[in-house]
């Protein structure tokens, strides 16, 4: 996208400015994965089940720990204790017992032990525990970022150029530069791929994407008469 303003021409002087937006991306590897398991548990009364889920998720996080996943990895996210409630003819909503769920955001490091850490929590928790959520991620984008970042400059480098050409003209000196950055966009996994009944789920890790977008405007130069 680019936008051309011409000015008074002079031998020697500006005609105008160019303004062109410029995109670009770049992928890289993922190396950090984000998880958010839950447990959800069920009994006659609060506090069996407030009990249940606290065992339950306490030995999902002795497992998290075990795997050598770090204490600042591990954080409490959510806590919630409900009546469970079903209809009986004649006697309309009862409360049949109590449900208690909790759960836990885990940032795993290690790429390569993410499926053994998952399987060995949710072994750990046994059938309390829910999988809510898995999200590959970059700890650190910064250098995925500057080449996004170069792409989009010579991405609305080109633009320019043709813009230039087409006004008869020359890119001058660089009057602006503005970043438009969308921030790290999710890429959807490749998967979840079972080698047999026995053994975990395996974590595909794909790439993870950055884009950006730059708004530069140049100045045109006269071209010299030939």
């Amino acid at each position: 996208m680019g936008t051309i303003t011409v000015g008074s021409a002079q031998p020697s002087g500006p005609a105008g400015t160019v303004t062109v937006t410029g995109t670009g991306r770049a992928e890289t590897a993922p190396d950090l994965t984000l998880v958010t398991l839950g447990v959800e548990t069920r009994a006659a009364s609060v506090d069996a089940a407030y009990s249940a889920a606290g065992a339950a998720l306490a030995s999902v996080t002795e497992a998290l720990r075990a795997g050598g996943v770090a204490a600042a990895d591990v954080q409490s996210t959510g806590l919630n204790v409900r009546a469970d409630y079903v209809w009986r003819e004649g006697e309309g909503q009862q409360v049949a017992g109590y449900v208690a769920s909790s759960s836990l955001g885990v940032r795993l490091r290690d790429a390569a032990a993410v499926s053994g850490l998952i399987g060995e929590a949710v072994r750990a928790g046994g059938n309390a525990v829910r999988l809510n959520s898995l999200q590959l991620t970059l700890a650190d984008d910064s250098a995925v970022r500057e080449r996004a970042r170069a792409a989009a400059w010579e991405d609305a480098l080109q633009a320019a150029r043709q813009f230039a050409a087409l006004a008869s003209a020359g890119l001058g000196r660089v009057l602006s530069v503005t970043e438009h950055a969308p921030g790290q966009v999710p890429v959807p996994l490749a998967g979840f791929q079972r080698a047999s009944a026995a053994e975990a789920i395996a974590v595909e890790p794909g790439t993870s994407r950055v884009e950006t977008a730059v708004t530069v405007m140049w100045e045109l130069a006269s071209l010299a008469p030939a």
